[in-house]
This record gives structure tokens, C-alpha cells and sequence, in this order.
């Protein structure tokens, strides 16, 4: 059993919220423990689960920096470069492929049929 308060979907009381919740109020839980849990039944599967924060002990979220905005833009620059031709694919790369569509549709030089 749990030490947590539990609430049904849509029926938590008011100072407590999401972590989205939160974010859409420019706020980020901010080290705090966990205030109570919100739970949605399903049919047949375990319910969901949502953990709640208190509102007043909330903290602003951090600003972006210059550093971590450029770090972000280093980050997804890496996610749009094909490691086989090199070049900027102009979109995410998708794992399943692991290089652009067109390095992907080209059979390899000297394969067998």
C-alpha cells in the first residue's frame, strides 16, 4: 500500500498538479516529493497513474541559456545528419533506418543478388 494520498481522474483537490500542469504554468516541481497520486481506471489493464505536486512549493522553471540553447541545436543537427553520406537530411533520421532515405534505398556497391 502506498503512503500517498489517492485520487480518482478529475477529482483531485485544488494546489495540486501534473508536471504538465505545472510546465503550461511556467513552473517545474523543483525537488519536491511527490504530494499524492492520481489514478484513471482502464478496463483491463492497471489503472494510469499521475503523480501530483504541490502548487505553492513549485519553482519557476529555469531560463534557456545561450550555452544550452546552442547545445540543443548541436543535438538535434547530429539527429538530422546521415553518419553515411554525411549531409544534413533536413528531417530526424529515423532509427529503424539509421541513415537517410535515399543513402537507405541504394543497395550496397558489390552485393550479391
Amino acid at each position: 500500500m502506498s503512503a500517498l494520498p489517492v485520487y480518482r481522474w478529475r477529482l483531485a483537490p485544488d494546489g495540486l498538479a501534473t508536471r504538465r500542469q505545472l510546465r503550461a504554468m511556467g513552473l517545474r516541481p523543483g525537488g519536491q516529493d511527490v504530494a499524492a497520486e492520481l489514478q484513471r481506471p482502464r478496463r483491463r489493464r492497471g489503472p494510469l497513474v499521475a503523480y501530483l505536486y504541490r502548487i505553492d512549493h513549485a519553482r519557476p522553471v529555469r531560463p534557456m541559456t545561450p550555452g544550452r540553447w546552442a547545445a540543443l541545436a548541436r543535438a538535434n543537427r547530429a539527429r538530422r545528419t546521415c553518419p553515411a553520406c554525411r549531409r544534413d537530411a533536413g528531417y530526424v533520421i529515423p532509427t529503424t533506418l539509421g541513415t537517410c532515405v535515399p543513402c537507405a534505398d541504394t543497395p550496397p556497391v558489390g552485393g550479391t543478388r
